[in-house]
């Protein structure tokens, strides 16, 4: 399943554009989280917004909260290179404010992937992709 939303932008306007890419990030996003899902991470939330930022998916593994940032584009590397340092920090913010809400807080057990998306619909996950 391609998500060729870079395919020849001659021709079409940008607003035509954007709705390409828009709806090829959706279809990034249901192919992860079907990925995610097959591997026993049950998806409990899609494009969760909070003041401080939006995350793609959120699962659980068993007691480890899941965050997912999907990423799309030609090839895995130049998904990866859309993601801002900004982003990240909007990130790290999302996930503060939802583990506020969890039982034990900051103190939940946390793994935020990076999934990347290239234009033939291959996944490529990056677990734990900002720690260290």
């Amino acid at each position: 399943m391609p998500f060729d939303c870079i395919a020849s932008p001659v021709g079409r306007s940008r607003s035509a554009r954007g709705k390409a890419n828009y709806h090829a990030g959706h279809a990034a996003e249901a192919a992860v989280a079907r990925l995610y899902e097959t591997r026993g991470t049950a998806i409990c939330a899609r494009n969760w917004r909070s003041r401080g930022g939006e995350i793609d998916l959120i699962g659980r593994d068993g007691d480890v909260v899941v965050f997912v940032e999907v990423k799309h584009s030609r090839t895995h590397d130049l998904a990866a290179s859309h993601l801002s340092q900004a982003q990240v920090g909007r990130i790290f913010a999302a996930v503060d404010e939802f583990l506020a809400g969890e039982p034990k807080g900051l103190l939940t057990d946390v793994r935020i992937d990076l999934a990347l998306v290239d234009a033939l619909g291959r996944i490529e996950i990056v677990e734990n992709a900002f720690a260290g």
